[in-house]
């Protein structure tokens, strides 16, 4: 490294995927094959399937803790599950579907498509990157170990005190949760500041703010969320865990403050919530106009809502709460405030069915998911409202009516943008497709399975049967109900398991896709299927939201240049842009892979697994080889700019 290096213009050149310079490029970005490769990797898509296949199996073992359950609460009386063992599952089934899949699987989408869909190489830390997916990896397995020892989590996923309060649960199991939730806010958090400073400082050159997709808007709003949210929780579990091993009084009744835990939870918790669909409802605007055959009716308007929503979203956590004595002003500002909550997101209700309405609808299997997203994003939201309204919340509290809302708002809004991006998608990251036939038969499976085990519960809760019972007596009239809600249960099971059926047999006899099957118009269609490890040959301009529909449109506006652009081959790098306009301002040189993500992932959780188990000697080697793999992580490198040059 020179100052000429340090001063250097990129040259402007026309290149392809079958050119010279795309050969050299594979050679710099291309992860070494075998396991250390495999373990090293910072590859963003690399990152991203991981998120998405680990999430997925997160998803069918919490799916497989909610068939048990279901078979449990078929009929009165049975005794298939103790109180104990009926307690771990039901809080294991929330923590693996809200922590463990949920906003991980967004996570993936997002790591695999936000450089591609931006213009850039890589994400801006692609260790960072590496680091957040090996620590969520290690914090699953963590709270999982418990699970076959019959320690695991017993007191439902928003653990309540002084429930959870060493008095009355004395063994480990809220232990292994506290530190388990200290580890996995590290992984959101690093993730979260990633996403952030890759929207601001990695987009190609003229993607102004207003020119990015809505999932890059929606990820970016989680992102700004969580980084303000999770501090929160992971103090609380934090004082929780103090409060347990070394009698300090946060949370006990007795001289501390039980209150005081459930504002810290749904400081976090009703944020969180936001965090689940915003990046999926962002898959739906994107992905959605593909099949409308024109753009997404009201961008800005969308944006705005999806930003408005995060804002007003963290002004009322107090509505979990409507039935814990709080002052009644307090409850009106608030029941207010959860009501106001509705008017931004039918702002995007409203742009999706504009969408539908004005345009061509090509039905493939994608677009039926996001469909069904839109009305059961109407279903949910419309019994928010109904427990928004302070009177009718305090009838509804800790019913099954809660359980339906939570569903159809967290699995109906999540899960089917989910499965409909990865029909979308899929042809990009594989290079084949999936089977629409199975595709069809998978979604009516989903569709009524889902509608016939979560309807019924709102029945359930309106006749009073509360949540959490572990079983009931026959004459209370929930006998019905409750046989639908578990044959449903098992449709949905069925309509999941036909998908992943569907995806496995597709990445082994899949038809060939090419690089732009749905004739979609982001930049990530216009590279071959599946990418190259760098992404862009030449570093594209853009000039419009829509570059590969330019010509169809023709606005007037100066075109999109993709095929000609900066051309960076000088070791790993991508070009730095301004914020708000997309700038050119400097080139970014990128880290290669390393084994440091993995090792302080590894170290970390070493040092929760010793603080578990009271073992400090093991404590100390934890932050013993935590440090070490910091140090090498942090150690001045000269090809990244980070020693003074000769």
């Amino acid at each position: 490294m020179n100052d000429a290096d340090l001063l250097r213009q990129p040259a402007n050149v026309q290149a392809g995927y079958d050119s010279p310079v795309a050969a050299e490029l594979q050679h710099l970005w291309k992860t070494k094959p075998g396991l250390l490769g495999w373990l090293s990797t910072v590859d963003h898509k690399e990152i991203g399937i991981r998120y998405i296949v680990t999430a997925m199996l997160f998803l069918v073992a919490g799916g497989l803790e909610a068939l048990v359950m279901r078979v449990q609460l078929a009929r009165p009386d049975q005794a298939l599950l103790s109180p104990e063992q009926y307690n771990q599952l039901f809080t294991m089934h929330g923590v693996t579907m809200i922590f463990l899949y949920a906003l991980p699987v967004l996570s993936g989408f997002s790591n695999y498509l936000w450089p591609l869909m931006l213009g850039s190489r890589d994400m801006a830390f692609p260790r960072l990157n590496a680091l957040s997916y090996w620590v969520f990896l290690f914090a699953g397995l963590f709270v999982y170990a418990s699970f076959p020892l019959g320690l695991a989590p017993n007191a439902g996923w928003f653990n309540y005190v002084p429930l959870a309060n060493r008095t009355y649960d004395p063994g480990v199991n809220i232990d292994i949760y506290a530190l388990g939730m200290v580890l996995l806010g590290i992984s959101t958090t690093v993730g979260a500041a990633n996403f952030v400073v890759t929207l601001f400082r990695t987009r190609a050159p003229g993607m102004s703010i207003n020119r990015v997709p809505i999932i890059v808007w929606g990820t970016l709003t989680a992102s700004v969320g969580n980084l303000l949210a999770v501090p929160a929780v992971s103090l609380a579990f934090f004082l929780l865990w103090m409060d347990r091993q070394y009698g300090t009084h946060f949370f006990d009744a007795e001289s501390g403050r039980p209150l005081l835990w459930q504002h810290l939870f749904w400081m976090f918790g009703h944020p969180w919530v936001y965090a689940l669909v915003l990046p999926a409802m962002g898959i739906v605007s994107d992905a959605l106009p593909t099949f409308c055959r024109r753009p997404l009716v009201g961008y800005t308007a969308v944006a705005l809502a999806t930003v408005t929503t995060m804002i007003i979203g963290f002004g009322v956590w107090v509505h979990h709460m409507f039935a814990t004595g709080l002052p009644p002003l307090s409850l009106s500002f608030f029941g207010v405030a959860s009501m106001v909550i509705a008017v931004p997101s039918a702002v995007s209700v409203f742009a999706w069915i504009a969408t539908i309405w004005t345009g061509n609808p090509v039905r493939a299997v994608p677009f039926l998911y996001f469909v069904a997203f839109v009305f059961l994003f109407v279903v949910g939201g419309v019994s928010g409202v109904m427990t928004a309204a302070v009177p009718l919340d305090w009838q509804l509290t800790d019913t099954y009516f809660v359980v339906a809302h939570l569903h159809y708002v967290l699995l109906g809004i999540n899960v089917f943008p989910v499965i409909g991006g990865i029909h979308y998608w899929f042809p990009k990251v594989t290079g084949k497709m999936m089977d629409e036939r199975i595709g069809r038969w998978s979604f009516w499976l989903t569709f009524v399975g889902f509608n016939l085990g979560f309807f019924p519960m709102h029945i359930s809760g309106l006749l009073g049967m509360p949540r959490r019972i572990y079983t009931y007596p026959d004459g209370l009239g929930w006998n019905t109900a409750n046989m639908l809600t578990s044959i449903g249960a098992f449709v949905f099971a069925a309509g999941i398991l036909l998908f992943l059926f569907n995806l496995v047999r597709s990445l082994r006899k899949g038809a060939p896709s090419g690089p732009n099957p749905w004739r979609a118009a982001t930049l990530e269609w216009s590279m071959p299927s599946p990418p190259p490890p760098y992404n862009f040959v030449v570093i594209p301009t853009i000039r419009s939201r829509h570059p590969l529909w330019e010509d169809d449109l023709d606005d007037g506006n100066p075109s999109s240049t993709l095929g000609q652009g900066m051309l960076l081959d000088h070791g790993r790098e991508t070009v730095g842009t301004s914020a708000l306009d997309a700038d050119p301002e400097i080139i970014l040189r990128m880290p290669g892979d390393s084994l440091a993500p993995i090792m302080l992932a590894a170290a970390a959780t070493l040092l929760c697994a010793a603080l578990l188990l009271h073992s400090w000697i093991g404590a100390g080697l934890g932050a013993l080889a935590a440090g070490a793999a910091l140090l090498s992580w942090l150690w001045p490198r000269a090809e990244l700019l980070q020693k003074e040059p000769s």
